[in-house]
């Protein structure tokens, strides 16, 4: 039986067999298997459905867009350009077109399911912007707490008597994900508004002021947020679906 060669390397065949032993020896089987059968799944959807029909028009406006934004608009340029990419127009334009469709393909496979999985998590995706004072004492906080009340600066406090290594900016942490912080912190920042300072919180042995910079609430109304989401659930979708196949290695 003749020996399907699926590459060549210096006029050499590289087989079908050869390429999978190669691919074993370097631990990459797995994954290049697992693309495969991404895509499979992805095309094997895309052309069973019936709502994922896309403008021409939108892909040539795309392709125009990329050209311009690449420099490209020259024939010639573009052409070179893709000889080094090692494609060519149809190719490409098959490729944007596809694009489109697999937005298109998330969003369908999502949308009944996206409010839902917001809720589930969002005390995860609401961040706050804290600042903090840790020292070992509790006494230290309390009287700590009690300059600021009295109106001493928390900033300057900060410096001067915390332990974090964020004292050098004021003891400013960023933003802090809900759902990762500690039950007794989260409820105390919960029950409190933008300016204050909770505390003297104890955490892992040593004592914490939290002053309540910023709420910085999720909202399905962030573009990109929505985004992300819907790629997590399209991502367990196909992880669904993929395990559900039969998949058998056949190299003779």
């Amino acid at each position: 039986m003749e020996t399907l060669s699926f590459l060549s390397i210096d006029e050499q065949p590289i087989s079908v067999e050869q390429t999978v032993k190669y691919l074993q020896t370097s631990g990459k089987l797995s994954q290049f298997i697992s693309d495969v059968l991404r895509q499979y799944v992805i095309e094997q959807e895309i052309s069973t459905r019936e709502d994922i029909e896309i403008n021409s028009a939108l892909s040539e406006q795309s392709v125009i867009d990329f050209r311009l934004k690449n420099q490209l608009a020259d024939p010639q340029v573009f052409q070179e350009w893709l000889r080094r990419n090692g494609t060519d127009y149809n190719t490409f334009h098959a490729a944007i077109t596809f694009n489109f469709k697999l937005e298109k393909l998330k969003a369908l496979v999502t949308e009944a399911k996206i409010s839902e999985y917001f809720i589930e998590r969002k005390i995860f995706l609401d961040r706050v912007v804290l600042s903090r004072i840790v020292v070992d004492s509790g006494e230290l906080a309390e009287e700590l707490q009690l300059q600021i009340t009295e109106g001493g600066s928390f900033e300057q406090l900060a410096k001067e008597y915390s332990q974090a290594d964020d004292r050098i900016v004021n003891g400013m942490m960023g933003p802090i994900s809900r759902g990762t912080m500690p039950d007794i912190l989260r409820a105390a920042i919960d029950a409190a508004n933008p300016g204050q300072v909770v505390g003297p919180i104890e955490l892992d042995g040593r004592f914490g002021l939290f002053r309540i910079e910023q709420l910085l609430p999720a909202s399905l109304e962030d573009t990109q947020l929505t985004q992300a989401l819907q790629n997590e659930l399209f991502e367990q979708w196909l992880a669904e679906k993929i395990q559900k196949l039969t998949v058998k290695l056949q190299m003779s």
